[in-house]
Order: C-alpha cells, then sequence, then structure tokens
C-alpha cells in the first residue's frame, strides 16, 4: 500500500510541469554555486582584467564594469550569496515561526493571546520599513540584513502552524498520547509537527522568493552586502550611475535575478499542488 502510494506520488511529482522545471532550476543554481570558481573565468573581485566599461564580447560574456572586473564572474559569484541568503532565512524564520506557532496553537489560553498579539503586530507593520529598523540597530551587512528580514516575515510561518496545531491539538492520536503521560514536548514534536511538515514545505518554497527580493532590495538601498561583494542586489544599485553608458552591468545581474526568483515561484507552486492538494493552482 505504501510503496503503491510512493509511485503515484512520484507518478505526480513526474508530470507536474511547474514542479519538474523550477527543480531543474533550483538545481542548476547549486550547481553553478558548488563549480562558481570553476566556471568564472576571472576572481570576481579582481579589477582591470579588462577595459573599463567594456561592451560584452568574446572575452568578456558579460561585460565588465567600473574597475574593470569581469561582470560574468561576478554574477556566477552571486549565486552562492543568494543560496546563503536561502539557507540562513528559511532557517530563522522557520525556527521563530514554527516554534511561535507551534506553542500558541497547542496552548492557547493566555499564551495565544500574548503571542497572536506579537504575530499580529509583526504582520500589519510594513516589512520594508521594520526591516530597515532593525539593520540600522544592527548595521549593515549581508548577514545582518537577512536576520532583519527573517524578523519580519517568521509571522507568515506562525499564522498557518498556529491554525493547523489548534485542529490537530483535539485529534484522537494526541488525545492518545495525552492519556498515557506524554509531555506537551513530546506530543507537539511526534504528534503534531509531523502532519504540519508538508504545509511547512510548500510554505517555504513559496515565502523564498520574497526573502530574495527583500534582501536584494535593502542591498540596493546600501545596507545588505558591502563593496565589494558581487550580491546582485548591488551590482543593480551600481549600475543606476552607468544605465545609459553601460546597460548590461544592471542587465545581467537582473536576469539573474529574475531567473532564480522564477525558479523558486515554480517549485513552490508544484510542491504545493503535490502536498495541498486543495490549494492547487489552476
Amino acid at each position: 500500500m505504501k510503496e503503491s502510494k510512493l509511485k503515484n506520488t512520484l507518478h505526480d511529482c513526474l508530470r507536474n510541469r511547474n514542479l519538474m522545471i523550477g527543480l531543474v532550476i533550483l538545481l542548476s543554481i547549486i550547481v553553478i554555486a558548488i563549480f562558481a570558481d570553476s566556471i568564472a573565468p576571472f576572481p570576481y573581485n579582481k579589477n582591470s582584467v579588462g577595459g573599463r566599461l567594456e561592451a560584452p564580447s568574446a572575452a568578456h560574456w558579460f561585460g565588465t564594469d567600473e574597475m574593470g572586473r569581469d561582470m560574468f564572474s561576478r554574477v556566477i559569484a552571486g549565486t552562492r550569496i543568494t543560496l546563503w541568503i536561502c539557507f540562513l532565512g528559511a532557517a530563522l524564520q522557520l525556527v521563530i515561526g514554527v516554534a511561535v506557532g507551534l506553542i500558541s496553537g497547542y496552548f492557547g489560553k493566555w499564551i495565544d493571546r500574548v503571542f497572536s498579539f506579537m504575530t499580529d503586530l509583526t504582520w500589519c507593520i510594513p516589512g520594508t520599513i521594520l526591516a530597515l529598523t532593525v539593520v540600522t540597530l544592527l548595521g549593515k551587512g549581508l548577514t545582518n540584513s537577512i536576520i532583519a528580514i527573517s524578523l519580519v516575515s517568521w509571522a507568515s510561518y506562525a499564522r498557518p502552524v498556529r491554525a493547523k496545531t489548534m485542529a490537530l491539538r483535539n485529534m484522537a492520536f494526541v488525545e492518545t498520547g495525552i492519556s498515557f503521560g506524554e509531555s506537551s514536548f513530546s506530543i507537539i514534536t511526534r504528534y503534531i509537527l509531523p502532519n504540519v511538515l508538508p504545509s511547512l514545505i510548500v510554505m517555504v518554497s513559496t515565502n523564498l522568493p520574497s526573502a530574495i527580493l527583500s534582501t536584494t532590495t535593502l542591498s540596493f538601498l546600501g545596507l545588505g552586502s558591502q563593496v565589494p561583494s558581487p550580491d546582485w542586489g548591488l551590482a543593480l544599485s551600481n549600475s543606476i550611475s552607468y544605465i545609459s553608458r553601460a546597460p548590461w552591468l544592471g542587465l545581467f545581474p537582473g536576469l539573474a535575478l529574475v531567473y532564480t526568483v522564477f525558479g523558486f515561484n515554480l517549485l513552490g507552486e508544484g510542491l504545493r499542488d503535490i502536498l495541498d492538494p486543495h490549494m492547487k493552482s489552476q
């Protein structure tokens, strides 16, 4: 029975176009990030590998920037920053949001009221403004900007997890665990969390594009990655001064960003179709 269900799931995955395209895009980004040093023809921070503001050519596929650095090498190196944003951002948001949602939904009463108030307060404040405030307090830098985005985005996980937990806590298998004297921690981790996991996978895959864009926005504003980082948001910010003279400075980092976000969006929609059929995209 389990083997048949697994085969059906794998069959559905292979037939899901969004999932397969998104997976291919994600895998390509991971491969590029792992072998970035081998793929890039020059070190991303090496100056004067070509002339200043050279147009794309056979020697420099994406042209060069104002310091003669190879833009192709810098775009390739930027994939590692994107994956770091995904890993650290998702981890922080999950830890905070899932913990708050589980505790709030399971214990209820005044604990639920306190955590719900914190969630609603975080939710109602414009994310960019709150993130700017957090970065101002923590200081500039990529890691600080990721932390800032995570601290203002965890509510998007807490609300669904809370609702799911409240629906599960009165189920028969949870009541059985309570009657056998299992601790609250054991019940939450053994009975409730595994049933929330499929929804969490969908939420992570659909929320990652917004995390990437938010962190890129902070870098664009000069509060995220700092020079000479190959961050795509920083590259877009620097390209403004040369937009008419050297449009390739912003074109290729922008295309890389669109490619990445598009891939995660497709992956998220595909996973939602497989793991959460009730929310299946039309």
